[in-house]
């Protein structure tokens, strides 16, 4: 399996520079009794409570670009403390990285506490997910019944998923509104069709029209 060795310290103090270097050294001789092979080994000098470290946000754009298994840490406060640090461990479990630490021996054993909010962060998530959900029902089923028929009227329904869309159909954000639907439920309904937009920017294309359909002062 492909790992990333990640070590932190924080400040440039030179007992520090030693820190980072005997935890390079510990953790490249853990990876080879842990069987990993080590595709990057990255420093960072800054606080844990900080998420912009650029060791960090390195160390995350290799774990988005795939092939990574594991980060392999000295303990829990390298990868961050605080909330930084919950924050670092929900995403690397929802990549499916495994976090490995010399003060375990191997995989990291979470606290009952940091295991705790790592559960109450992922039912969070699952609600808002139904929540997002049901908002797009409820403003198409709103919609539908003030005589909105979307296959009528959205473009580019011969996308292979039925989701991906460009441009904002500005008529139907103004044909929705004229079916008294908020602005919020306008933006359910168009996210619902794979329009990527937010209420800000479906009242700010309604305006824009409003603007450009007005008629101008003769006087």
């Amino acid at each position: 399996m492909r790992a990333i060795i990640y070590c932190r310290v924080s400040t440039e103090k030179q007992a520090q520079e030693t820190s980072l270097k005997r935890q390079e050294e510990e953790l490249s001789a853990a990876a080879d009794r842990w069987g990993f092979q080590i595709e990057a080994i990255i420093h960072d000098t800054s606080s844990g409570y900080n998420l912009e470290r650029p060791g960090l946000m390195d160390m995350l754009e290799k774990i988005s670009s795939g092939g990574i298994h594991a980060v392999l840490i000295q303990d829990e406060t390298r990868l961050g403390r605080g909330n930084a640090k919950i924050a670092l461990m929900h995403f690397l479990y929802k990549e499916q990285i495994k976090l490995y630490s010399i003060a375990n021996d191997g995989e990291l054993q979470l606290s009952e506490t940091d295991s705790m909010l790592l559960s109450i962060i992922g039912m969070i998530e699952e609600y808002q997910r139904k929540l997002h959900n049901i908002k797009i029902r409820r403003g198409m089923k709103r919609a539908v019944a003030k005589g909105y028929r979307p296959e009528h009227h959205l473009k580019n329904r011969g996308n292979v998923n039925g989701r991906e869309r460009k441009d904002v159909p500005v008529s139907e954000i103004v044909r929705l509104r004229k079916n008294q639907l908020t602005f919020e439920e306008i933006a359910s309904v168009m996210r619902g069709f794979g329009y990527d937009v937010s209420k800000a920017t479906v009242h700010r294309r309604y305006q824009e029209y409003i603007e450009s359909t007005s008629t101008p002062d003769q006087s």
